[in-house]
């Protein structure tokens, strides 16, 4: 139970909407201790705790390793400090060049839904080559140089007409969905749009539509500011679907996160780090999920003004219920204003 000097015991339950994903969450501060106690469980560093010895991702293992894509330094001889790998596992086929690119939609028989081809990349970012070494414990430049090699990779990736989305995305802790605790995060190049990113376009446009302007240029931090630097703002967004969820946002105008250059990348790679340290100090080293939001790679000239790429941060520290699979509908039982002043005091 909370403490009767409790913020979140005087406050009601709300209803609020997300203009930018379509999406309500029902704040519900009942259902929490108080915001400064909502801390994980179980802390990822004794999760997936893989000895570097027989970890594939550390130096001197390559050879354990699907085909690499490409590394830091061109040279296989010199040692590197990012790797960029096809996955051992992929989601999908690579064989875009074959016979199966091209190959038109269809229908399974019996069934209503569009088939396509399960062709596109899935990659593996290696960023660090010592095991016990995480991304926030990069300097910013190092991060910033992790952000780049998302860039290079999504570049050549978009080189290939039949792909349509790139999602770059990492999962730190067991929960969160790693299956090796050495320091990674990967790429996923889809030959269609997905249905969310869709979603979002669609409501940022009725915003736009609405309003003139870009929903993400609009936002007004306030409350909900938690730090921002020359190029960017951190910020817990004001309808968060998942407690302590944070947003970092480009104060400039960009539909596509591979439009970064190498000062935005070590300015982005600052506040990254910043942001996952703290949520590592106030929260106990949560497991985490970050997904850069970018646009679809062919974005029209009436979608550019409304289309805003940022990056999404969401510590695991709570489940996903019935309630939230069946309506889409989330419970966050920590309001963001909380949430935001925790993370700014730490």
């Amino acid at each position: 139970m909370a403490s009767s000097s409790s913020p979140t015991e005087t406050r009601s339950p709300e209803l609020r909407k997300d203009p930018i994903n379509n999406r309500w969450v029902i704040f519900s501060p009942a259902r929490a201790k108080r915001p400064s106690d909502f801390k994980s469980k179980s802390s990822s560093e004794n999760q997936n705790s893989n000895s570097s010895s027989s970890c594939p991702f550390c130096f001197g293992n390559e050879h354990h390793c699907a085909p690499e894509i490409f590394r830091d330094s061109p040279d296989p001889n010199v040692d590197w400090k990012i790797r960029v790998i096809q996955n051992l596992y992929p989601a999908l086929s690579r064989d875009i060049g074959g016979e199966t690119e091209g190959h038109p939609d269809g229908e399974k028989s019996g069934f209503p839904g569009r088939v396509v081809p399960g062709v596109g990349f899935h990659d593996v970012v290696i960023e660090t080559p010592v095991h016990s070494v995480h991304l926030s414990d990069l300097g910013p430049t190092q991060v910033g140089e992790v952000l780049l090699a998302y860039k290079k990779r999504i570049e050549q990736i978009k080189e290939r007409d039949l792909i349509k989305y790139v999602q770059v995305f990492k999962n730190h802790g067991a929960s969160a969905g790693a299956s090796l605790s050495h320091s990674h995060s990967q790429i996923l190049a889809l030959p269609v749009i997905p249905p969310t990113v869709s979603g979002r376009l669609c409501s940022m446009k009725e915003y736009f539509d609405q309003t003139g302007k870009c929903g993400l240029c609009e936002v007004q931090p306030k409350d909900l500011l938690i730090d921002e630097t020359t190029y960017f703002t951190s910020i817990v967004p004001f309808a968060a679907t998942f407690p302590f969820e944070i947003w970092i946002i480009p104060q400039y105008h960009s539909s596509h996160f591979h439009d970064l250059d190498s000062e935005k990348a070590i300015d982005l790679g600052g506040l990254l780090k910043l942001m996952l340290r703290k949520l590592s100090m106030q929260l106990n080293n949560p497991p985490f999920n970050f997904m850069i939001h970018t646009s679809p790679l062919q974005v029209t000239d009436s979608q550019s003004p409304y289309s805003h790429w940022y990056l999404q941060i969401v510590p695991q520290l709570t489940g996903v219920g019935g309630f939230e699979i069946g309506t889409g509908c989330y419970i966050n039982p920590v309001f963001p204003d909380d949430a935001a002043k925790v993370l700014r005091e730490v």
